[in-house]
């Protein structure tokens, strides 16, 4: 899908899927003459391939109604059992459209083939039939170049890949006019080859859709170029000293980031979750196909896996071992512990009045020097005073 268009700007999901549904009734309209008009022409002018591109033009307009279904149910906003929302209705109707045209396709390569076999037993073919396969061509091609405008102003995968199909309806009905009218001209055979190489068409075209949702489905990454364009805007977010484990996905016309973001190891929590939302608005500021992004804030490089600080003891473990070193000391009003680089970073925080005893101070410095020495987790412990106003 091309990345360069953008939805208009405020464009609503429901206002998306009514667009979206009145391109879709146009091409239904144009689909249901075509298939009328072909299938009975076909019948009666015994022309093969025009027949076979009738009951093409039929499966058009049930996948017509299939995006018409999917639009109005992407629409619909998130809720407890679909939290990203619903644009993988989408995903899921342009794989069951693509597998359709898979099926389509065989089958009408297979009865050519067999057909093909007895050639001599064919009826003549009459001039009506080039007619209609001339106005197919026509009309199929105008319909496609209607509907990409649309689907590219919308960004929906499922209106390009209807486009697309339209479109291999037209050069398929090229080539049905070729086999018309070469059987017209005494080449009887030529009437079916096209409807066998109108089958292969269709078949490829389907397994290139479903496997293109397939993939969205099995959450593949975004491109490239998307994905860089992503790591650049999140590394030049004030405060963010480096990136690993960027993720993306797709979800119909937007995606989902989930990416971890180096800071400070030593600014507080919260500063560092204002970090982490600055990056996620210029995202999603910067890249409106981007539907959310999860942002996990990391003081370390962690990508190895099996972290450090997760076999490290933990706040109450590391309190009831620190507390004999404090011993003769007033409790301390906050401790904070910096897990980095495999080891223990405290910071011991009394009130002010604790420090003008000089005394004091010296032993526990003494004490906690003699202890850390051999102490193998431990790489620091600070006392701090602890300052409030008034």
């Amino acid at each position: 899908m091309e990345h360069g268009h953008h939805p208009p700007a405020g464009v609503s999901p429901g206002d998306r899927a009514a667009e979206a549904q009145r391109a879709t009734w146009v091409s239904v309209v144009v689909n249901l003459l075509l298939t009328v008009l072909q299938l009975a022409v076909g019948w009666l002018a015994h022309s093969q391939s025009l027949v076979a591109h009738g009951l093409h033009s039929f499966s058009d307009l049930l996948s017509d109604f299939l995006v018409i279904f999917a639009s109005r149910q992407s629409a619909h906003p998130a809720d407890p059992k679909h939290p990203y929302g619903h644009a993988r209705v989408e995903t899921a109707a342009t794989l069951i459209l693509g597998a359709s045209l898979v099926v389509i396709g065989g089958g009408i390569l297979w009865e050519s083939g067999l057909r093909l076999q007895h050639v001599d037993a064919l009826p003549v073919i009459e001039f009506s039939a080039f007619w209609v396969a001339v106005a197919t061509v026509l009309a199929k091609e105008g319909l496609y170049r209607y509907l990409i405008d649309v689907a590219r102003r919308l960004r929906s995968q499922l209106l390009i890949a209807n486009a697309l199909h339209t479109r291999a309806d037209a050069a398929s009905a090229l080539v049905v006019v070729v086999g018309i009218g070469g059987a017209l001209l005494g080449w009887s055979f030529l009437d079916l080859l096209a409807a066998a190489l109108m089958g292969f068409m269709i078949l490829r075209m389907g397994g290139a859709l479903a496997w293109g949702a397939l993939k969205e489905l099995i959450d593949t990454g975004l491109d490239e170029v998307h994905v860089a364009a992503i790591r650049h805007t999140l590394l030049a977010t004030p405060g963010v000293r480096g990136l690993h484990q960027l993720r993306t996905r797709r979800m119909a016309h937007q995606a989902l980031v989930d990416a971890h973001v180096q800071v400070d190891a030593r600014i507080s929590v919260s500063e560092g979750h204002r970090i982490a939302e600055s990056a996620r608005a210029r995202v999603l500021r910067e890249h409106p196909d981007v539907l959310d992004v999860l942002v996990h804030i990391d003081p370390e490089d962690d990508m190895d896996p099996d972290l450090f600080a997760t076999r490290l003891p933990g706040r109450a473990a590391l309190l009831a071992e620190l507390q004999p070193l404090l011993t003769g000391l007033p409790p301390p009003e906050k401790v904070v512990l910096h897990y980095l680089g495999g080891q223990i970073e405290i910071e011991v925080y009394f009130s002010h009045a604790f420090f003008e005893n000089g005394d004091a101070l010296r032993r526990a410095e003494a004490i906690l020097s003699a202890a850390l020495k051999t102490h193998p987790l431990i790489r620091s412990v600070s006392l701090n005073c602890l300052v409030a106003p008034d």
